[in-house]
C-alpha cells in the first residue's frame, strides 16, 4: 500500500478524529482510514501489528481478514497467523483451536506442514513459570500431557513431510521431549522409592526403561529398578536388572551416591 494512496483518507480521518476516538467507528487502522479497504490492506495492517507485538489488535484484524477472504489462500494464511498471535499473547487454548480448525478445513493445504509444526510448538512449552521457579520445580515434575501432544504433532510433521523446512527443528524438539518424558517417569519412580512404595517405583522405572531406552534418564531408571527389587526381596529380578545396569552403564556413579532427590535446575536434567 503506497503512502500517496492514503493521503485523502488521512485527511478524512483527521476531520473525524473525535468520532473515531469516542464512537469507535473502526477497530483497525486501515478500516478507520478507509472503510472500503481491501482484505490485502487489512492483512498488511495485521502483519504490522504482529511485527510490533500488538497481538490483541492483530488477532481482531486477522479475524476480519479470514471472514472477508473466506475460501482463499489469504484466509488460510490469516487463520495460521491468528493461531500464532493467540499463542504469543498467552491464549494457548484458542491458538490450538485455531490450528485444529485449519488442519480440519485444509487437509491438502501447502501450509499443512507449518500448521503441524505450529501445533507442536504451541504444546511445546519449556517455561515452568514463576511459581515453578519459586518452588524449585523442574520440567520433569510437571504433567507431561502437553509434551506428549507436541511430540505427536512433530512426529506427524516429520512422517508426512520429511523434507519440510520445519522437519529438522521438529526432530530436535522430539528428542528434547523424549528426554523430558523419560525424566518425568524417573522423577515419579524416585518419588515412590524414597517413600517406600517399592512396587510402584519398580513399575514406573521399568516403564521408563522400556519406553525410553536411549534417554539419559534410563541410567537412573535401571538403578531404581535394581534397588526396588532388592527392597522387595526379589533377588532373581534384582540380579538380572543389575547385570543390565552394569553392562549398560559401567561407569555409573549411582551405586556410590544412591537415590536422592535432585536439586539441580530443570535445564540440567538432560546433561
Amino acid at each position: 500500500m503506497s503512502v500517496p494512496a492514503l493521503r485523502p483518507a488521512l485527511l478524512r480521518a483527521a476531520l473525524c478524529a473525535c468520532a473515531i476516538a469516542f464512537a469507535g467507528c473502526s477497530s483497525t487502522k486501515t478500516e478507520a482510514l478507509n472503510p472500503n479497504a481491501s482484505v490485502e490492506a487489512l492483512y498488511a495492517d495485521a502483519k504490522a501489528e504482529m511485527n510490533a507485538g500488538n497481538w490483541a489488535q492483530a488477532i481482531k484484524t486477522l479475524e476480519r481478514v479470514e471472514g472477508r477472504a473466506a475460501g482463499t489462500l489469504l484466509a488460510q494464511q490469516a487463520l495460521l497467523d491468528m493461531a500464532y498471535a493467540q499463542w504469543r499473547s498467552g491464549e494457548r487454548a484458542q491458538a490450538l483451536a485455531s490450528v485444529e480448525r485449519f488442519i480440519k478445513l485444509n487437509p491438502s493445504s501447502p501450509a499443512l506442514d507449518y500448521a503441524l509444526y505450529l501445533r507442536g510448538v504451541i504444546n511445546f512449552n519449556d517455561d515452568i513459570g514463576i511459581m515453578g521457579s519459586l518452588a524449585g520445580q523442574d520440567l520433569s515434575e510437571r504433567d507431561q500431557q502437553a509434551s506428549r501432544e507436541a511430540h505427536q504433532a512433530f512426529k506427524q510433521l516429520v512422517d508426512q513431510f520429511p523434507d519440510s523446512t520445519y522437519a529438522a527443528d521438529a526432530r530436535l524438539r522430539m528428542d528434547y521431549i523424549v528426554n523430558s518424558l523419560a525424566s518425568y517417569e524417573v522423577h515419579v519412580a524416585r518419588y515412590y522409592f524414597l517413600r517406600g512404595a517399592y512396587v510402584a517405583a519398580a513399575n514406573r522405572a521399568q516403564q521408563a526403561v522400556v519406553d525410553f531406552q536411549r534417554a539419559p534418564a534410563t541410567e537412573e531408571a535401571l538403578f531404581i529398578l535394581v534397588q526396588s527389587y532388592d527392597r522387595l526381596g526379589l533377588d532373581t529380578l534384582r540380579d538380572d536388572a543389575n547385570r543390565v545396569f552394569k553392562a549398560t552403564f559401567p561407569d555409573s556413579k549411582l551405586p556410590e551416591t544412591g537415590i536422592r532427590r535432585q536439586q539441580k535446575a530443570w535445564w540440567h536434567i538432560w546433561n
